[in-house]
C-alpha cells in the first residue's frame, strides 16, 4: 500500500486533436477557498492534509477536484478513460460559462434558435425572446471533461488514469479508507493495468450512472434511461442550417417517454434519442429520429456511435460516512429535458466546498455531517426544478396527443421567455400574474384538445 502522494504518477490529461478549434490548457480564476470548520472536528496531525479521492473525471469530478485542491485538500482524481466521449447532447446553460469560468473556445456552437417538432411534424421556432448576448452552449464532452481535469491538475490535484475497483471502510473512528484500483500505465506491459491501493480520509463518487462507489456504499438502485447518439458529418451547406440551431423531436416513433434531438457540434451534428421504458427498442427509435431529420442530414456520414445510461432520479442514499456521490452517480439528471452537465459540475463544486469548509482548508478531519450540508443545500436549491420537470414529463410525454399540446404551448412567447430564463440562469423566475393566469388557461385548453384528439385517434385505430 502506498501513500496518496506516491500512489500513482499523475497521468497528464491531454486533449484530443481537432481541426475545429484549439484547446485551452487550463487556467480558471476560481478563488482559493478559505473557510472555518466546526470546533468539534478533530485536527489532523501536524504536516498532514486531508486526503480525498475523487472517482470519475467528468464535469462533477473535475469541478470537485479543482475546488478541493484550491481549498488546501490533498486530492487525487481517478479516471479510467481520459479520452472518453460520453453520448451526451452537450447543452450547457449560459450561467455555467461564467460560474465555472469556461473559455469561449470550449463552446462549439452558440444555439439561439430551437425548433420543436411535434409527432405530426408541426414545427415551432423557439428563441425569439432571447437577448442578443444569450445562447445555449453546445460542447463536446471529451473536450469539456479534459479541460476541467486539466484545470484541476493545474490547481494541484493528481490526475490518475485508472479503474476504481472498490474501497475498504475504516475499522476505527477517523480511520482511513483504502481505495483499490487498476493503474493504467503503458510502460508496465500489464493487460488490464496494475492493481494498486492508497489511503484517503474521504471519497467523492463522480463515476457516473454505473457508479462503483455507489454500489460499495449501498446507495440503492434507480431507474435509468438509455441514451443513444450518432455523430454525423453532414455537407457544409446543410451544416450552415445548424450554425445556431438545434432541433428536438417528440413522438412515440422517436421515444415513448423522452425526445429525439439534433444538436450542432463544431463540424458535425449529434443525432440521438433516449428511453426508460423501452430500452430494447432504442435502435428503432434512433432510426426514426434519423428519418424525421432526413431532409436536413441527408448525405451525412456517421463518424461515431455512442450509448450510455442516464439516471432518472436521485439515488435513495447519497452519503455514507465520509463517502458521498455527485453528478450522475448521485442521479442528478432532470426529467423531461435530460439535462445533467450543469448539475453534475455544480454538485461536485458544492460537495468540495462542504469538505473544504468542514476540514478548515484541509487541516481537520471531516465528518458525515459535513457532507450532508452539501446535500441539504443542493436539494434546497434544485429539488423544485426536478419535481416540476418530473410532473411536466408525466403530463406531456404520456401520448402523442399530449405532445402535440406541448409543442403548441411552446409557440407562446411568455412560455419561451420563462423557460429560457429558468434554463439559462438556473433560477426560478417570478412571472406576471396576469400572464400566469393566461398560461394556465391556455395549458388547460391545450390538454383538453389533446385529450379529444387522442380519443379520436383511438377510434380510428379501433
Amino acid at each position: 500500500m502506498t501513500s496518496l502522494s506516491s500512489s500513482a504518477a499523475a497521468a497528464r490529461a491531454t486533449f484530443m486533436p481537432s481541426s475545429c478549434r484549439s484547446r485551452p490548457a487550463g487556467g480558471g480564476r476560481m478563488a482559493r477557498l478559505v473557510t472555518r470548520a466546526a470546533a468539534s472536528s478533530p485536527k489532523l496531525p501536524s504536516g498532514r492534509r486531508l486526503r480525498v479521492a475523487v472517482v470519475g473525471g467528468g464535469p462533477a469530478g473535475g469541478a470537485a477536484a479543482e475546488a478541493l485542491a484550491k481549498g488546501g485538500v490533498e486530492t487525487v482524481l481517478i479516471e479510467r478513460k481520459l479520452d472518453n466521449c460520453k453520448p451526451c447532447g452537450g447543452a450547457i446553460p449560459l450561467c455555467m460559462v461564467s460560474e465555472f469560468d469556461l473559455p469561449l473556445d470550449l463552446i462549439d456552437r452558440k444555439v439561439r434558435k430551437m425548433k420543436m417538432i411535434s409527432p405530426s411534424n408541426v414545427a415551432v421556432d423557439i428563441g425569439g425572446t432571447l437577448a442578443p448576448h444569450e445562447y445555449i452552449g453546445m460542447v463536446r464532452r471529451e473536450v469539456l471533461d479534459a479541460y476541467l481535469r486539466s484545470r484541476a491538475e493545474g490547481a494541484g490535484a493528481q490526475v490518475v488514469n485508472g479503474l476504481f475497483l472498490r474501497y475498504e471502510a475504516p475499522k476505527e473512528p477517523n480511520g482511513s479508507y483504502v481505495v483499490h484500483y487498476n493503474h493504467y500505465d503503458s510502460s508496465s506491459g500489464k493487460a488490464g493495468g496494475e492493481k494498486r491501493t492508497f489511503e484517503v480520509d474521504a471519497i467523492v463518487g463522480a463515476d457516473g450512472a454505473n457508479s462503483r462507489v455507489a454500489k460499495d456504499m449501498g446507495a440503492g438502485d434507480y431507474e435509468y434511461a438509455i441514451a443513444f447518439q450518432e455523430r454525423v458529418k453532414i455537407p457544409d451547406d446543410k451544416m450552415k442550417y445548424y450554425e445556431e440551431r438545434a432541433e428536438m423531436y417528440v413522438g412515440d416513433d422517436v421515444s415513448p417517454d423522452f425526445y429525439g434531438w439534433v444538436f450542432p457540434k463544431c463540424d458535425h451534428v449529434a443525432v440521438g434519442t433516449g428511453t426508460v421504458t423501452h430500452k430494447p427498442d432504442i435502435k428503432k427509435f434512433q432510426a426514426a429520429t434519423r428519418l424525421r431529420a432526413k431532409d436536413r442530414i441527408e448525405g451525412g456520414k456517421i463518424i461515431r456511435v455512442e450509448a450510455h445510461p442516464i439516471p432518472e432520479h436521485p439515488r435513495p442514499k447519497r452519503v455514507a460516512g465520509r463517502v458521498t456521490l455527485v453528478g450522475d452517480a448521485a442521479g442528478y439528471v432532470t426529467k423531461c429535458s435530460g439535462e445533467g452537465i450543469y448539475f453534475a459540475a455544480k454538485s461536485g463544486l458544492m460537495c468540495a466546498e462542504a469538505i473544504v469548509a468542514g476540514s478548515a482548508n484541509g487541516t481537520r478531519m471531516v465528518e458525515e455531517s459535513d457532507l450532508r450540508k452539501y446535500l441539504a443545500e443542493f436539494d434546497r436549491l434544485y429539488w423544485p426544478t426536478y419535481k416540476v420537470l418530473d410532473v411536466l414529463q408525466k403530463v406531456f410525454y404520456r401520448s402523442n396527443a399530449a405532445r402535440e399540446a406541448f409543442v403548441e404551448m411552446c409557440a407562446d412567447d411568455y412560455v419561451q421567455k420563462m423557460t429560457f430564463d429558468s434554463y439559462l440562469y438556473k433560477r426560478v423566475v417570478p412571472g406576471n400574474p396576469l400572464d400566469d393566469i393566461k398560461l394556465a388557461v391556455n395549458t388547460i385548453g391545450s390538454l383538453v384538445r389533446a385529450t379529444a384528439l387522442r380519443r379520436e385517434m383511438e377510434k380510428v385505430t379501433l
